[in-house]
């Protein structure tokens, strides 16, 4: 078995946690943990709809960093759980500056994965000047062939999960599931929407790592479950609110002068490698890592291990 050279840093404790009011609908749950004087660093968590979780705080130095986690919008500990309304990537890049200038930082180094990868591009692309570097993960660009790669086109290399996801569903709704499962996860009726949702997020999650990963023993909560699965649909169902814009283009003419480190994996099956080769082509100063031992989870060694160099190579570049 290979070994990598880091790993995780121990647990810590939040130093500061806070609800910010971001509209008149959302609060926006954000915590503080690691150096209060360290160099900023902001977390951007996937999903859409995942939240943010303790493990997360632990890719960095925090010794070095002021590591600043944020549930997004109907996300963790934002309220309301599970809100859609005014819920668009323009309202989360609104959302992180917001929490930047409320904590007083001029600018902040940007790490996120998967969906949050999209956000971090959109959040630099608007907000310059206030970026200090991004590490990315697990590359998504919200274009239409990757939604229809996660939506349709995976099952040719997990048949089985995507039986299990279509077997849930009446017959005559299974050769549109996305419909059919936005139908049910939006249902009024809990006994309705909370099995579907969590159906749903097994799909995605049996989809994570290369290797199979042993069955959690953790208790499910139905209510977040339930809200994870609503706010990904929601964006899956307005193309993750991406529109017409070209990120590549955008990140080729924008980013040049930003610090940016990709680490990806070679079967990530949820966000296939070609986005990420592709992104490193519109940036060429980006430093690349393809894991060959990896699917799409941060959490498999390969990646652990590439994101944290990562974050040891910033804290040179401050």
């Amino acid at each position: 078995m290979q070994t990598y050279p880091y790993n995780l840093y121990p647990a810590l404790d939040t130093f500061e946690s806070s609800m910010i009011k971001v509209d008149d609908i959302h609060e926006v749950y954000y915590e503080v943990c690691g150096n209060p004087d360290g160099a900023p660093v902001v977390f951007l968590h996937g999903g859409p709809g995942s939240g943010c979780n303790p493990t997360q705080r632990r890719f960095f130095d925090p010794l070095h960093y002021k590591i600043i986690l944020i549930d997004q919008r109907g996300c963790g500990r934002s309220k309301p759980l599970g809100e859609t309304t005014n819920n668009t990537i323009d309202d989360l890049v609104h959302d992180i500056d917001l929490i930047r200038i409320a904590l007083g930082i001029d600018q902040w180094l940007v790490f996120g994965g998967s969906w949050g990868s999209t956000l971090g591009i959109a959040y630099a692309l608007k907000h310059t000047q206030h970026v200090t570097g991004l590490i990315l993960r697990g590359i998504f660009l919200s274009r239409k062939s990757e939604l229809d790669w996660f939506l349709n086109d995976v099952k040719a290399f997990y048949p089985e999960p995507w039986k299990v996801l279509c077997d849930f569903l009446p017959v005559e709704s299974r050769n549109k599931p996305i419909d059919a499962y936005q139908q049910m996860i939006f249902s009024d009726d809990i006994a309705i929407s909370i099995p579907a949702a969590i159906q749903w997020n097994q799909f995605e999650s049996s989809i994570m790592t290369l290797l199979p990963r042993p069955d959690s023993d953790q208790e499910v909560n139905g209510a977040v479950e339930l809200a994870r699965a609503r706010v990904q649909i929601h964006y899956i169902h307005h193309e993750c609110f991406i529109g017409g814009r070209d990120l590549l283009a955008e990140a080729r003419d924008k980013l040049a002068e930003v610090p940016t480190v990709i680490v990806q994996g070679r079967y990530d099956m949820v966000c296939p490698p070609i986005t990420a080769w592709e992104l490193k082509r519109a940036m060429p100063h980006a430093e690349f890592s393809l894991i060959d031992d990896a699917g799409h989870s941060a959490m498999e060694p390969g990646t652990t291990s590439a994101l944290i160099a990562a974050t040891e190579k910033f804290k040179h570049l401050r």
